[in-house]
């Protein structure tokens, strides 16, 4: 079919206009610009995290074995060793993000003084609960890069009507494709598999194979590992918490006043945890006008 110059000139303005209107291809991710991202699902990115909210790995108390179950892990992972997804569950307020974000620095910090690559390598990816079902295309990404990544997702947990945990399951371990080689899953839950106890009771009472039903649901939490329970802290790990707070920042106060103080604290609170100390020491520097800087 021949087109004359005028009809030549509007299908090319008509092109040009389309092409204008398409979005733009996304940029291949940056990871060299950063040691820890959030992957953002709409556009498609992973978002630099300039400076990560974390503690320094010493000033976690009370959960020592904890600390060097992941770190373990962690530092074997980084290493290019064989390593395990971990959970972390259990009370609330006793340090699993915390400690996830902390292992993270302390695996780089330990590997650069070894004089290894692998430390500055090892990135630190945040995904949110409600991204989960777009994790595989996340990992599209990561499994190109020369580097090595810890996914953490914090809270995680499933409704009774959810059923992103079963492209879950198979990201993790059983699809054709499963867990790239440089990439690690790490989770925290106050729930050890992370569906609330009523949802396996109603899968109990109104399927018609109930032990099936429940397999179903719990076969999730089969695919870390590493299980890392965390329990209630008692009264001298909560002090320990509360001095090593104190110590750090440099906040000048009576021992006795306060122990007392972050007693008190933790009674109106109605109960003792990291958390929880955290959040007295940060009232007791504001009293003191003094600067939390981490």
């Amino acid at each position: 079919m021949q087109y004359d110059d005028s009809q030549s000139q509007i299908l090319q303005r008509i092109a040009a206009a389309l092409e204008r209107l398409a979005p733009a291809a996304a940029a291949a991710p940056d990871f060299e610009s950063a040691e820890a991202f959030i992957w953002q699902v709409n556009p498609e990115a992973f978002v630099a995290v300039e400076q990560v909210n974390r503690l320094p790995l010493s000033l976690l108390k009370g959960i020592e074995r904890m600390i060097d179950m992941l770190l373990t892990n962690t530092v074997r992972f980084a290493r290019g060793l064989p390593a395990n997804n971990a959970l972390l569950w259990g009370a609330r307020g006793m340090g699993k993000s915390s400690l996830v974000k902390a292992v993270h620095a302390e695996t780089r910090s330990i590997a650069a003084q070894d004089g290894q690559t692998s430390g500055s390598n090892l990135k630190l990816v945040e995904i949110h609960r409600e991204d989960i079902a777009s994790l595989p295309r996340s990992l599209n990404h990561m499994r190109k890069s020369p580097h090595r990544f810890i996914v953490f997702c914090d809270d995680l947990s499933f409704d009774q009507d959810d059923t992103s945990y079963k492209s879950l399951k198979a990201v993790l371990e059983g699809g054709i494709e499963g867990r790239p080689d440089n990439v690690v899953f790490y989770a925290t839950s106050n729930r050890r598999h992370m569906m609330p106890r009523d949802m396996l009771e109603n899968e109990r009472s109104t399927a018609i194979n109930p032990s099936e039903a429940v397999e179903e649901k719990v076969s999730l939490s089969d695919r870390f590992g590493l299980w890392i329970g965390f329990h209630n802290c008692t009264q001298a790990d909560y002090f320990e918490m509360v001095h090593a707070y104190a110590g750090h920042f440099g906040l000048t106060y009576p021992a006795d006043k306060l122990e007392a103080e972050a007693r008190e604290w933790a009674v109106t609170r109605g109960g003792r945890s990291g958390r929880v100390a955290w959040q007295y020491i940060q009232d007791l520097a504001g009293r003191l006008e003094k600067h939390l800087t981490k």
